[in-house]
């Protein structure tokens, strides 16, 4: 998903939760939330939405069954601690789902967070973005998807509760998942996308 600027035509700067909540409620687009302000989100180009689904697929088919299962950019993840109220392109939850006041809207407790990166969104995905979901206390795993280039970062705690960075640069490779104990294949996730030369 793109990001755009804060969406201030509402009226007033600064909403709190309870009013972004019952907003977003009735919404015909999404918005993130951030410390009282609101970002619109818009859609994403072709190869962008390519490697969502090819990477969905994947997922869906790898933990069908299991205890863990993933989550598209309808999914709003909160985290109490910073504010932020997000939708992930993918989200992959271990487990029953925790909702802010079992909400069934909001879930905190992701296990795996994917963004895939689009020219618009790559810094922030990489910079503050990464810097808000590191509160969230059961991420163990965030991963970025160029959309434009065969390049995968995935951002790891190791056992000293640290981040460590593993990259996947060719369609020969295996997006390793520790999380999930799953791997798929780099080729498999653009499959179908037209990279610029």
């Amino acid at each position: 998903m793109e990001l755009r600027e804060p969406a201030v035509a509402y009226g007033k700067q600064k909403f709190t939760i309870e009013e972004y909540l019952a907003m977003e409620e009735a919404a015909v687009e999404k918005h993130e939330y951030y410390r009282g302000e609101l970002f619109a989100m818009s859609g994403a180009k072709l190869p962008h939405n390519t490697v969502f689904g090819n990477l969905f697929a994947e997922l869906a088919v790898k933990l069908k069954g299991k205890k863990c299962r993933p989550y598209g950019s309808d999914q709003r993840i909160h985290i109490e601690s910073n504010t932020l109220f997000t939708y992930p392109d993918i989200s992959i939850i271990c487990g029953e789902p925790v909702t802010l006041n079992n909400d069934e809207w909001n879930v905190l407790n992701p296990a795996v967070i994917i963004e895939i990166l689009s020219p618009s969104t790559k810094n922030y995905d990489r910079g503050e973005k990464f810097m808000l979901y590191r509160d969230i206390p059961t991420l163990q795993e965030y991963i970025l998807v160029d959309s434009e280039s065969i390049h995968i970062e995935v951002f790891r705690l190791n056992a000293a509760h640290r981040w460590e960075l593993e990259e996947y640069n060719s369609t020969e490779d295996q997006l390793r998942i520790k999380a999930i104990s799953e791997a798929i294949p780099v080729a498999d996730i653009y499959a179908g996308v037209r990279m610029e030369e």
